[in-house]
């Protein structure tokens, strides 16, 4: 596990990251603190950013409540034990390859209710749609790796989500092209997945617990 030096060492690079509105550090401030959750990106960048909180960041980051929390914990550990720290995965970004970039931001925006975050490229070849947590990269390319009308049940990507069968009838609504209504499966998980234009198929999970 870390010393105490090693995370108020972590603290002051974070507060470093957000003074330079360094955009990634935006997404874990968002995921991590409770009361950044409701803002976007560029809305945490311009929010006050203390030590304090940069502090909290990392505590929580460390499975801890608090600073202070996390303080009390690591008393007990020796400075040896920073080099047994095991790395912590944050959340990952699916990439899904799609014929035009203009045409699937339209759609996961119109049926999807994901917003666009940035597009790269002139034509663009590349952009990150969001939703709450979730984040999705999209990469143009000729030809898709996959056949769009294959029958295999072969995922671009899982979300999980808390509310499934309101996010499931909000997609019913906006007429989303499903590929598996919602169902529970064998395993207890409860489970629907779209199609979008380009064959992707994206799950949507949450434990039936």
């Amino acid at each position: 596990m870390p010393t105490l030096d090693h995370h108020k060492k972590q603290a002051k690079l974070y507060l470093k990251w957000h003074r330079e509105r360094y955009y990634p550090v935006a997404a874990v401030i968002g995921w991590l603190l409770p009361r950044f959750r409701h803002l976007s990106d560029s809305q945490i960048l311009d929010h006050g950013f203390k030590l304090a909180d940069a502090q909290e960041l990392v505590a929580r980051k460390s499975g801890f409540e608090s600073w202070q929390a996390l303080k009390e914990g690591l008393q007990t550990v020796t400075d040896h034990a920073a080099d047994a720290a095991k790395p912590h995965l944050a959340f990952a970004e699916p990439q899904l390859f799609v014929g035009d970039i203009a045409a699937a931001c339209n759609f996961y925006r119109q049926k999807l209710s994901f917003e666009t975050r940035f597009t790269y490229g002139e034509p663009p070849f590349y952009a990150q749609i969001i939703r709450d947590g979730a984040r999705l990269n999209l990469r143009h390319v000729d030809k898709p790796p996959l056949a769009a009308n294959s029958t295999d049940d072969l995922l671009a990507a899982t979300i999980i989500v808390d509310n499934i069968k309101a996010l499931f009838l909000e997609y019913q609504a906006a007429t989303a092209p499903f590929h598996q209504t919602l169902r529970t499966e064998p395993w207890g998980a409860r489970t629907f997945i779209v199609k979008d234009p380009d064959g992707n198929l994206i799950c949507f999970a949450t434990s039936a617990g």
